[in-house]
Parts: structure tokens; C-alpha cells; sequence
């Protein structure tokens, strides 16, 4: 189990913020989860519903980029977007950081009724929790 985990995604407005709740709720506490974007993002409504439906908040948190990181200690960096991976293996060439990607779709893509793309977004949560209990929570377990 990794110590320090940095989910990095487009600008931190939907998919790595999910997974960083949703890994704060599913691993343990002495493991510190973060995440941020590869540029600067704005707050993306649907990502508060899907996350409530969950008994998540983001609470009063804004999308971070990797520039406004206060710490750099990770030991493993998940990816969740293409631009986040290359932007990963960039900054983590010369250090000994585990860098994995998880392919997931973007949401903002989705078109139709507000329930048609909530169901984009709870999609994508579900795919983030699935991931992080198969490969995070279940490696822990071993």
C-alpha cells in the first residue's frame, strides 16, 4: 500500500477530485491522497451531485494544479486522462515514483437531459471506485 497517492487528471475539475474522495472513504487513514490537474480548471457542478449521492463532498475545495501542490512526496501517481499521464512521466522522470494510468472517459462529452449526463458522471464514478478497490484497496489487503 502506498503511502502518498496523487490522482492527476485535465484540470482537476471532475475526475481526480472523485478519485481522491473516493480513496480517502476507501483506503486508510494513514494513507494521504491528493489530487490535481495538469491546468487550471473551474468547479463542475455535476461532480458535487454524483459525489453526494455517494455521501461525498468536496466541501469549499477548488481545482488545484500540479504548481499548486504544497508537497511532492508521492509514491504513486495515478493518471486518469492522456495529458495527465504524459504531464506525470514528465515531472517524474528523475525520481523513483510509481506512475500508473487508468484510462477514464471524460463526462463533459455527454450530451442529452440532465439525467442522461449525470449518468456520464456517475459512470465515471463508479469506474474510479471500481478501480481503487480492485487495485488499491484489494493490493492493500494482500
Amino acid at each position: 500500500m502506498p503511502g502518498a497517492i496523487l490522482f492527476i487528471c485535465g484540470m482537476n475539475a471532475i475526475r481526480s477530485p472523485m478519485a481522491e474522495l473516493i480513496a480517502r472513504k476507501l483506503l486508510p487513514q494513514g494513507v494521504y491522497v491528493a489530487s490535481a490537474g495538469v491546468r487550471s480548471g473551474e468547479r463542475d457542478p455535476f461532480v458535487d451531485v454524483v459525489l453526494e449521492e455517494i455521501g461525498l463532498s468536496l466541501g469549499r475545495r477548488q481545482p488545484q494544479t500540479l504548481d499548486d501542490l504544497e508537497d511532492d512526496f508521492f509514491d504513486l501517481v495515478v493518471t486518469l486522462a492522456p495529458e495527465a499521464h504524459h504531464a506525470a512521466l514528465e515531472l517524474t522522470r528523475s525520481s523513483a515514483v510509481e506512475v500508473v494510468y487508468w484510462p477514464m472517459p471524460d463526462p463533459t462529452v455527454a450530451t442529452g437531459t440532465r439525467e442522461q449526463i449525470l449518468g456520464a458522471y456517475r459512470e465515471v464514478r463508479d469506474r474510479i471506485e471500481r478501480r481503487i478497490r480492485e487495485e488499491l484497496v484489494a493490493a492493500g489487503s494482500r
